[in-house]
């Protein structure tokens, strides 16, 4: 989700102490990803009909490390021979191969130069023509591509355990990284990513010798229209996730936000992965304790792989300091979701996938509370409650809610819905004295808050605020209250579970969740994957939550259309043109 780089390594497991082993243990192991440059190959086919094209590549990459300015002008003629040929022949494969080579190169080159095509059109001598290289201006300055560095995913090599799947679409044009260069402006009032990281894919189209480059982001976009004839948009879908995690390394701030929440309070944040799109429907990504929307990367890899899924959803994220106890949390979605109906009031309804506490979060959105929990901690109502003014509103955000009716479904995974044990043990116990305390909930009248919660036996030994790894304990009244209050009726949901491979629910475990906890009455389905309590990760879990979503879609068929759909707001990639025309 969700922002979405050369860099060689990231997210690498450190030395941990072992009084933090509860961190590691509740939310997973930690990954890697990897990125590196490589020359593109190209070598022409025996007897391909191509031989102009592939002498005028072969100049250029000889050219390349020399005379880079000549060498753009080969590629471009390249590219020109090659785009007539798909015009006589537009099923000829060596010519769109060479097409998508010459213009990936041209990219490169300019690049590489820090030439601007985009604001002034360049003179290029090549060796059958003087080119004037340009691009159609956009009608918003923001998709300016001089606003974005421009990696040519064919140059780009990816490895790492969260990417074993390289998902592209073969078809016209040259798939590139868009990044944009400088921070989004009002990110967070259009939940948009702080720098992008999208997908797209460049075309050249000729008119004579006029040279003009264009972008199209295969997310909206399936098809193009070059000279007459409809291709498939060329695609790497891995390329950005994989160039934003190298680059950003979310992943660090993993066990930073659980230890020192308060510390990284502007990290929790809705944000898109995408191009907005009043076409598709959102799913919004919940992670669990210690973790990051990087968590959810070989999930939406693999989503991104499936072209039903790809055109109905978009997929966001929804990212929190894990140190914060979950109640609160779940005020702050509530709160984005409010944004959300602000900046997109033409949202369609959405689906949330939550793993472990992320669970917690999601239930909280398709669940009425009225006061019954507060009055289960204080025993009388809000209004007979004698609270400060600031410790009453904080209270009533986390512990009074309605669900969301934007909530269409939902999907727990790995979800401790009645608590974990591991959280009242020694490790939980040691866990939570490391996690400090925010200053907003520590200001918070301890002897108040136990003098007014006299139903609470157990508030006689708070001597402090709950936090994370608190309101995870099967113990907590929080967790016993929401488990009394039925989820609201008409809203699916589904669950899915880790047994590691013993198959022996219902007594199971995935490490740290029992099956006893996991299991919700009332589910739509519930499948028992064979994996730990890294169950996002687990292959049959990503294709059971691919199985939830086009179940989801029900008899709507496809929202986005092949040739192009409606992506407005803050372009994924930035820079997209109605390519299409």
């Amino acid at each position: 989700m969700t922002r979405p780089f050369s860099k060689q390594i990231w997210w690498r497991s450190g030395a941990v102490p072992a009084a933090l082993g509860i961190a590691i243990v509740l939310c997973g192991c930690s990954s890697v990803a990897t990125v590196s440059h490589h020359e593109a190959a190209y070598s022409p086919a025996s007897g391909a009909n191509l031989a102009p094209a592939n002498q005028y590549i072969a100049t250029g990459q000889r050219l390349q490390d020399k005379d880079r300015t000549k060498a753009l002008g080969d590629y471009l003629a390249a590219a020109r021979v090659s785009a007539r040929d798909l015009k006589n022949r537009p099923q000829d494969s060596e010519a769109r191969r060479t097409y998508n080579y010459a213009v990936g190169r041209c990219i490169d080159i300019i690049e590489t130069d820090n030439l601007d095509p985009w604001n002034h059109p360049l003179t290029v001598t090549g060796p059958d023509s003087e080119y004037s290289l340009g691009a159609r201006r956009p009608a918003n300055p923001e998709r300016n591509p001089a606003n974005y560095k421009l990696e040519t995913a064919d140059r780009l090599t990816l490895g790492g355990t969260y990417l074993a799947d390289r998902v592209t679409v073969d078809g016209l044009g040259a798939p590139v990284v868009a990044i944009s260069r400088n921070e989004v402006p009002d990110f967070r009032k259009t939940l948009s990513g702080q720098r992008i990281y999208g997908v797209a894919t460049a075309f050249i189209r000729f008119n004579g010798q006029q040279a003009q480059i264009e972008f199209a982001e295969p997310l909206a976009q399936e098809r193009i229209i070059l000279d007459g004839h409809t291709y498939p948009v060329a695609a790497d879908f891995s390329a950005p996730i994989a160039v934003a995690l190298v680059t950003e390394r979310p992943q660090r701030l993993g066990l930073a936000r659980l230890l020192q929440p308060e510390k990284y309070a502007e990290t929790a944040r809705l944000t898109r992965l995408q191009a907005y799109d009043p076409n598709r429907i959102p799913v919004i990504f919940v992670h669990g304790l210690q973790d990051t929307p990087a968590s959810w990367a070989p999930m939406i890899n693999r989503l991104r792989g499936d072209r039903e899924i790809r055109r109905n959803y978009q997929f966001w994220v929804f990212s929190y300091p894990s140190g914060y106890p979950y109640p609160y949390s779940a005020s702050l979605l509530r709160k984005d979701l409010d944004a959300v109906k602000r900046a997109f009031p033409k949202t369609k309804r959405m689906v949330l996938v939550g793993h472990s506490m992320g669970g917690m979060i999601s239930r909280l959105m398709i669940t009425d509370s009225g006061d019954k929990i507060w009055r289960d901690l204080f025993g009388k109502s809000p209004a007979q409650t004698e609270l400060p003014a600031t410790s009453r509103k904080l209270l009533e955000e986390s512990l009074i809610f309605v669900h969301r009716p934007e909530v269409a479904r939902v999907i727990f995974i790995s979800t401790p819905q009645r608590g974990a044990s591991m959280a009242i043990n020694w490790i939980g116990r040691i866990g939570s004295s490391l996690v400090r305390t925010p200053m907003f909930l520590a200001a918070m009248p301890v002897a108040t808050l136990k003098a007014a919660m006299t139903n609470d036996p157990g508030a006689l030994q708070l001597k402090r605020m709950p936090n994370s790894i608190d309101t995870l304990a099967p113990t907590n009244r929080f967790v016993q209250s929401v488990n009394r209050i039925p989820i609201t009726p008409g809203i699916p949901y589904h669950s899915i579970i880790g047994d590691r491979g013993k198959g022996d629910t219902p007594n199971s475990s995935d490490s740290v969740v029992a099956y006893w906890s996991s299991h919700v009455e009332g589910e739509q389905s519930e499948l028992i994957v064979p994996s730990n309590h890294s169950a996002p990760l687990n292959p049959q879990a990503i294709a059971e939550v691919a199985r939830i979503l086009k179940l989801n879609l029900g008899n709507r068929g496809k929202t986005a259309s092949e040739d192009g759909s409606t992506a407005v707001g803050n372009v994924a990639a930035g820079i997209v043109s109605d390519a299409g025309r």
